[in-house]
């Protein structure tokens, strides 16, 4: 049986599995330059691979591109598309994991879990004392969401469990978000000011870019926590640390950073009232399934011509 060349840097051994006998694996080995590209008919984009324009123009046979996930900036979706190229995601089926990783940041980093985690593993805790890791209260806070979208609503709808005031800052105001949550629509800037807690949930685009940096935490509350499930360069690093290591703001939890991952030494690991976990937003099993088997639903349809069951242009 002959095989049908595709592209893919460290599949899993599940998708793997899903793809069977009918396909070679090109090696992703220096690519955008790799030989292999003139080959292949098709990419996997696994773990965000940069995939432009000058990449593109060296894989003449390609006929789809399908990304296991919903973000797509490290794509040049318009060269793909110019160049005839479909491209596919997972839209939708990573929304309630990634909700449900945002109010586990929210918590850890309100709570204290990961310092209290390290402290009752550590030898100094010889007795309970009532006074020590006071955090703050998530029930009955405000939270400001950043980014309105499906991913936002699925944390308005657990936020409301915990009797939160949400509020929220969107490219346009969200009426059912508003009568489903309560939700109230903020500026930018009123909704840092005001908000315990700042979710960002956004997509990364240009206007996004650097969207929370020095200026932006100079607005918020001392007391106020950040929350990033977006993508590493909405936030300033540099400001980031800045803001944590003064008392701008009290806290942090993010699951992306800029550059992913951070080099070992980075100021940022340093800190304790930051908490950072290595992109698990959608890291839950049957989410990942569902994930994989989207990513080979779109890869079999380009192959063959057909329309993309989830194609980035519908979304």
């Amino acid at each position: 049986m002959t095989q049908i060349p595709i592209m893919g840097d460290g599949l899993p051994q599940p998708l793997l599995e899903m793809l069977g006998a009918e396909f070679e694996v090109l090696a992703w080995d220096d690519a955008p330059d790799s030989p292999a590209l003139a080959r292949a008919e098709a990419i996997i984009a696994y773990g965000h691979p940069q995939v432009d324009g000058p990449m593109l123009d060296r894989a003449p046979q390609l006929k789809v591109i399908s990304n296991h996930g919903v973000g797509v900036d490290h794509i040049d979706v318009a060269a793909a598309l110019q160049r005839g190229i479909p491209v596919g995601n997972t839209p939708g089926c990573l929304d309630a994991a990634t909700a449900d990783m945002t109010m586990a940041l929210m918590l850890a980093t309100a709570r204290n879990v990961v310092v209290g985690d390290q402290y009752a593993h550590s030898p100094e805790f010889l007795h309970y004392d009532p006074a020590i890791l006071i955090g703050q209260e998530v029930t009955g806070s405000k939270l400001g969401i950043v980014g309105m979208g499906r991913i936002g609503k699925q944390v308005a709808k657990r936020a409301a469990g915990f009797d939160m005031q949400i509020i929220y800052h969107n490219r346009h105001r969200d009426s059912s978000a508003e009568s489903d949550y309560k939700a109230e629509y903020r500026s930018l800037d009123d909704l840092l000011a005001e908000s315990d807690f700042v979710a960002l949930n956004c997509p990364l685009t240009p206007e996004t870019t650097g969207l929370i940096s020095g200026p932006q935490f100079a607005m918020m509350k001392s007391s106020a926590i950040l929350i990033n499930m977006a993508r590493g360069p909405v936030v300033d690093p540099a400001a980031l640390y800045t803001a944590l290591s003064t008392g701008q703001i009290a806290a942090a939890g993010i699951d992306v950073t800029d550059p992913e991952p951070l080099p070992r030494g980075h100021e940022l690991l340093a800190l304790e009232n930051l908490i950072i976990t290595p992109h698990l937003g959608s890291a839950s099993n049957r989410t990942r399934e569902r994930m994989l088997r989207m990513t080979v639903e779109n890869l079999h349809a380009g192959l063959q011509g057909k329309p993309l069951p989830y194609s980035v242009e519908q979304n």
